[in-house]
């Protein structure tokens, strides 16, 4: 990835660009908001606006870069586009994303919209709850 993404997109190599794909590299396993962004880019003393980051992240959305997830409450977190579908557990405490993949629940939407004779062009499956961590869960 990195600045041959970038000039695959179309795009010009810029350092708010690239400091900002890095930083998506870096924490693919999470979804960032653009505060957060904001924030870890601040810890390494990098100077770069709020403004600029949302305007890099509304370009890497339109290039097909990242993907934008708008949870609940007008939030919106930003992760890379890998090209798999995968689906979403949002902690309504902590906004923890947790991804998942299910092949029951894919092939269960498929039937539904067979039986109703739809076409499916896209879809999105967030739950919303508490995470083990806010809930004191224990997963064992």
């Amino acid at each position: 990835m990195g600045k041959n993404q970038l000039k695959a997109a179309g795009l010009k190599i810029t350092t708010p660009r690239v400091k900002i794909l890095a930083l998506l590299e870096k924490y693919k396993a999470d979804h960032l908001s653009a505060e957060n962004i904001y924030q870890q880019l601040s810890q390494v003393e990098e100077d770069l606006s709020l403004a600029t980051i949302y305007r890099v992240l509304a370009q890497f959305e339109a290039a097909g870069i990242v993907i934008r997830h708008n949870f609940e409450d007008g939030y919106s977190v930003f992760e890379l586009n890998e090209g798999e579908h995968h689906d979403h557990l949002v902690c309504s405490k902590c906004r923890k994303v947790i991804e998942f993949y299910d092949e029951i629940i894919e092939a269960r939407q498929l039937q539904i919209a067979k039986k109703y004779g739809f076409k499916i062009t896209d879809h999105s499956l967030n739950i919303y709850g508490t995470c083990a961590d806010c809930s004191n869960i224990s997963l064992a």
